[in-house]
């Protein structure tokens, strides 16, 4: 049986879309984009700032499943312009010191909400 995760502490989703389901022991977390919880907005600036808040938002949602970033196995990063993916990596290597997770990178052409960043990801037990 799958369990839907839902936390105050990361934003709400704005489509038909549960923040994160498990099911035997995998947690599955929406693509989070880089909006406060508290004000419902993109934080102001530029890739690091999104990308720590993208990171915050993971890490709520892991924390209200039981889970930590040690227990993540995978993750997707898609952002709007490729020439931020070493700043972006800067503060995603601060969430994974050791034995960080699989992962691929994309550029896209637009994320939701102007965000210049997202990542999905993949935890399991």
């Amino acid at each position: 049986m799958k369990k839907i995760i839902f936390t105050e502490m990361a934003p709400r989703p704005v489509g038909p879309y549960s923040q994160a389901v498990e099911k035997n022991g995998m947690l599955f977390i929406a693509g989070q984009v880089p909006v406060n919880p508290e004000t419902g907005a993109v934080v102001p600036g530029g890739i690091q700032e999104q990308t720590r808040q993208v990171m915050e938002n993971t890490g709520a949602i892991l924390r209200a499943a039981g889970y930590d970033f040690s227990d993540v196995v995978k993750s997707t990063c898609f952002l709007s312009d490729m020439s931020d993916f070493k700043a972006m990596n800067e503060v995603y290597a601060g969430y994974y010191p050791v034995d960080p997770p699989a992962r691929a990178a994309f550029a896209v052409r637009q994320l939701p909400l102007g965000a210049l960043v997202e990542i999905e990801t993949i935890a399991v037990k």
